[in-house]
């Protein structure tokens, strides 16, 4: 199981310097995301894909759960009053459970990725400042190993929380 962890720095220069002491602490560039104001070049920094900064994922579970209940609902109105000429079977249920599901899931993830990743929103202001966003995954025994480190060889970071468990995805 891994850790979300957030940390706010204060310019390019730091970001940089953090990336490179956390890969000297064994921390994989893949687990490292940073984020920055639109416009900003973070350079060799690994940036925040569209996964991070949009609501995808959570829309793609919503979707799914609303679609699947939605699809077994018509399936079993479809199995009590068939079509006239039809006979319906209680696998009908499943199917329809089953696209609705991935219809839900698939058209609720094209409107998650339009929308900015809710839990980010507590970082809008900084992100206008100026400041960098880094988010960092870690194995939840390292957690606090990474957060002294960062606190030892970065004061101008701000620990800015975590998330007890990383969505699977992204």
């Amino acid at each position: 199981m891994k850790r979300r962890m957030y940390v706010t720095l204060p310019d390019l220069p730091s970001a940089r310097r953090l990336s490179d002491d956390l890969l000297l602490a064994r921390i994989e560039d893949r687990h490292m995301h940073f984020l920055a104001r639109r416009g900003t070049d973070l350079g060799a920094l690994h940036q925040a894909t569209y996964v991070h900064k949009t609501d995808a994922v959570h829309a793609a579970f919503v979707g799914l759960v609303l679609g699947g209940v939605m699809g077994a609902l018509v399936g079993t109105v479809l199995v009590n009053y068939p079509p006239q000429g039809l006979t319906m079977e209680l696998g009908a249920v499943l199917v329809a459970a089953i696209v609705g599901a991935v219809l839900g899931a698939w058209i609720s993830t094209m409107v998650g990725l339009q929308v900015p990743n809710s839990r980010l929103k507590s970082f809008e202001r900084d992100l206008e400042e100026g400041r960098i966003l880094l988010m960092l995954d870690v194995p939840a025994g390292r957690h606090e190993e990474v957060r002294a480190v960062i606190a030892r060889t970065h004061p101008e970071a701000m620990d800015r929380g975590n998330e007890p468990t990383v969505p699977a995805f992204p």
